[in-house]
């Protein structure tokens, strides 16, 4: 042991169990003056650069922190458990910000709190050094840097925080994990791009800034509850005072923020555009017609570099990468709407990148920030960069002179992943493989040349039938129109007027779509190909229902059907008896659609796509209802409703078949209220239903509405309106929150109705769309007592909403329940 003060050796004894740390008094008085004065200077002197001084000296906020209140709140819990958090994310994703607002909130809770920044550090030899500075620990002799670090520590309370440690992440962990174990009460908190990998390690990965609904629209009510919208619009109005977020706008603040990703230095240097550009410009420069890494710059001038230009952020990064994860990252590029392992390896393979590495190499850009893990059902991994990365990335990409051989290996992906549905009989209704594929389809045939002209025809035709399953006919009609002036379009035989045809049924245009559809036929009798005559004569039987042609519609499909016989596809088969049945249905043939069905129907279940299985349930239910069997035709339609997704356009046809249902069974309000709900559905949708459907479905609404007096008219279809989503699909099957089904009188909670009379009074209300004040004005009463009312109906009934009360309120109404007392 060595004296604190001048290094001498030790040679007392500890007192009172302490160990000594001077070898005499006026070690220890010269110890005290050089404490009092280093407390002096950095009282009244700015801190030295990378240090701040203990007990609350971080830098002060210049401008405000906008959002990330759950991240805090999340960060808070976290830090009271693990006594090392590590923030990981992208460059400019605000890591750095995030963790100083937190430790702000621990000043002057008897803490110290200590930044260490460490982006001047080019390598981890001065790492100990740096940290001792900014705790204000001077070296002794005889001692290493880690050693005086825990001797100055000790086992007192405190926060490190070490800010930017990517690129000296292994000495970083050595040194993180000596200070933990052998300082018991240390906390630390880093900001890194990858995580440490220290035992007892909690890594908080920071996201992008959330971003407003798809469907937001301009209100700005609404979109400034985005974290990012926000803080464009305060960051915009501090570089342009009397910046404003208006109706005039908010769409486009919103799309500004939406290409950014939210990825707060981007948004924050778009903002700082404001001042100079309109935010049309901003938007167009991001859109590709300028550099969008050129826009992107402009940042504080007394900030790091790094955050003074998005480029900058970036590059620091990439240059962190080994040669192999640079190659991986830049071909990574050209897949503009994400990715899956699978298309990584073929993609970004060649050189001395081999296919096998591919994966660990994906998972390397990962761990460092690069790479963004899409949320998904669980199923294959989807990656993608965000989009200032991905321009990036793309410069680079390039400047190597790759970008000619990574798109040509895109196009091969693609043409493969094509090849997958080359045996499909009616290619345009099975679910394209490439649909998930969108944007990376539109993105290859837009940027890359394929010499092959049938290569390209064929992608053409794939990607206009994705726009049309999505239900964008105006794209698959562009793309169409494209093919016949391609090379190798004729070898894709009637497949392509045949996919016009129904695009032009989806665009009401009947007469153009028998045209393209008889165009179909004689193309595909001409060729002797049968596979192309039974699609293309199912296209044409599509055409001649949208024209009420039901007869001619049902010889079509009879003629398809004897087509088919001569092959080995019972799925094919399958489905053109499902649409035989549809047709006969709409000719009056009930009883031979439902022979139809029974045939067809099973096979379905067994093997086809949801989507598939979900038509020919509805099928099989619309041909129930007309031979008036309304219980055998619910169970039909719920069964649908169960297996497509509740946000899908799919739901709506199982939904009308329930309100028909309902109609049929006595039942006018739940008949009008489902009907609301899918209308309004529709119309955020901007989709119709065929023209057959849609009249059934107007005249089983308008019968409905007679059936009710006004005020229960108004009432079922204002709750109609207010159902979105998983709650129309609860309603809609009968189901309750914990998925167990109700009885038609309501739901097991609520069985036996508790509630008193002026309690159902004000159920009633509620249902009826009434605010507490309105409430309180109709039945004379304060707007406290009916609020006091209202919490009794909730705690009775066990619900939450508004919107459960009223559904609870109709299913009573329906089954004729009435009132208690």
């Amino acid at each position: 042991m060595t004296c604190e003060s001048c290094g001498a050796p030790l040679t007392g004894r500890p007192r009172r169990g302490r160990p000594a740390r001077y070898c005499s008094g006026a070690c220890r008085q010269r110890a005290f003056r050089q404490r009092s004065a280093h407390r002096a200077r950095t009282a009244t002197a700015p801190p030295a650069a990378g240090t701040v001084s203990p007990a609350g000296g971080l830098p002060p906020a210049l401008d405000s922190f906008v959002g990330r209140r759950a991240e805090l709140t999340r960060l808070r819990a976290l830090s009271r458990t693990s006594r090392l958090v590590t923030l990981t994310g992208a460059g400019g994703v605000g890591k750095t910000r995030l963790a100083l607002e937190f430790a702000r909130g621990l000043t002057g809770r008897h803490q110290p709190v200590d930044l260490v920044e460490l982006d001047a550090l080019h390598d981890g030899a001065a790492l100990t050094q740096t940290v001792a500075a900014a705790l204000a620990v001077p070296e002794r002799a005889g001692r290493s840097g880690a050693d005086v670090l825990v001797r100055a520590i000790g086992d007192a309370r405190r926060l490190l925080v070490l800010d930017n440690c990517e690129h000296v992440a292994e000495p970083c962990a050595r040194l993180v994990a000596a200070l933990l174990s052998r300082c018991p009460r240390l906390r630390i908190l880093a900001t890194s791009r990858e995580a440490l990998r220290v035992p007892g390690e909690t890594v908080f990965r920071v996201g992008e800034l959330t971003l407003p609904p798809a469907d937001a629209g301009d209100d700005p009510v609404v979109l400034l509850r985005a974290d990012a919208v926000r803080l464009f619009v305060e960051r915009a109005a501090g570089c342009s005072p009397g910046f404003t977020l208006h109706r005039g706008n908010g769409r486009t603040v919103a799309e500004i923020c939406r290409r950014l990703d939210g990825l707060t230095l981007a948004v924050e240097l778009a903002a700082r555009r404001a001042g100079t550009l309109p935010l049309d410009e901003i938007l167009a420069g991001l859109d590709g017609r300028m550099s969008p890494l050129s826009l992107l710059a402009g940042g504080h001038r007394t900030g790091p570099g790094r955050h003074r230009e998005l480029a900058a952020t970036i590059d620091w990064s990439h240059r962190l990468l080994d040669p192999a994860e640079q190659a991986v990252f830049r071909r990574l590029a050209v897949l503009v709407g994400g990715f899956d392992t699978a298309a990584a390896r073929t993609v970004c393979s060649g050189g001395a990148v081999a296919p096998e590495r591919v994966l660990g190499l994906l998972c390397a850009l990962e761990a460092k920030s690069l790479l963004v893990r899409l949320a998904g059902d669980g199923g294959t991994a989807r990656f993608r960069q965000l989009g200032a990365v991905r321009a990036y990335a793309l410069e680079c990409l390039r400047a190597s002179g790759e970008l000619p051989a990574t798109g040509h290996r895109m196009v091969q992906w693609l043409n493969g992943l094509a090849d997958g549905a080359a045996d499909e009989v009616f290619p345009d209704q099975a679910g394209s493989p490439l649909a998930a594929e969108r944007d990376n389809l539109a993105a290859a045939l837009a940027r890359t040349t394929v010499p092959d002209g049938g290569v390209r025809s064929r992608l053409v035709l794939e990607l206009a039938r994705v726009h049309y399953e999505q239900e964008q006919p105006s794209a698959a009609q562009a793309l169409l129109g494209e093919l016949p002036r391609e090379t190798g379009a004729g070898a894709l035989g009637g497949a392509v007027a045949a996919l016009a045809a129904r695009v032009a049924c989806q665009r009401a245009d009947v007469a153009r779509a028998l045209r393209l559809g008889e165009r179909a036929v004689s193309v595909e009798r001409a060729r002797r190909h049968p596979a192309g005559l039974a699609n293309a004569l199912d296209a044409r039987a599509a055409a001649r229902l949208c024209r009420g042609e039901f007869a001619a519609a049902v010889a079509d499909l009879r003629e398809c059907l004897d087509v088919l016989a001569a092959l080995d596809t019972p799925q094919g088969v399958a489905w053109c008896t499902h649409h035989l049945a549809w047709a006969l249905l709409q000719a009056g043939g009930a009883r031979e659609a439902e022979t139809l069905m029974s045939r067809c129907l099973p096979v379905l279940r067994a093997d086809a796509r949801w989507s598939r299985v979900a038509a020919a349930l509805h099928t099989a239910g619309a041909v129930r209802l007309v031979l008036g069997r309304p219980d055998s035709a619910e169970e039909l339609f719920a069964e649908a409703l169960r297996i497509v997704p509740a946000t899908s356009f799919h739901a709506l046809y199982p939904v009308e078949g329930l309100a028909m249902v309902a109609a049929e069974s006595g039942d006018p309000r739940r008949a009008l209220l489902l009907y609301e709900a899918s209308a309004g559905a529709r119309r955020r949708l901007d989709t119709v239903s065929e023209a057959p459907w849609r009249l059934r479905l107007e005249r089983t609404a308008a019968a409905a509405r007679a059936a009710l007096p006004a005020a229960a008219r108004e009432a079922a279809a204002g709750v109609g309106r207010r159902l979105r989503g998983e709650r129309l699909v609860a309603y809609a099957l009968r189901t309750r929150s914990d998925g167990r089904r109700e009885a038609a009188g309501g739901t097991a909670a609520a069985g036996k109705c508790t509630l008193t009379g002026r309690e159902f009074m004000v159920a009633e209300l509620v249902a009826d769309g009434l605010t507490n004040r309105q409430i309180a004005q109709r039945l004379g009463l304060s707007a406290h007592t009916v609020a006091t009312h209202l919490d009794k109906v909730r705690d009775k009934l066990g619900m939450r909403s508004r919107t459960q009360i009223a559904l609870w309120v109709a299913a009573r109404t329906e089954s004729g329940q009435r009132a208690p007392g």
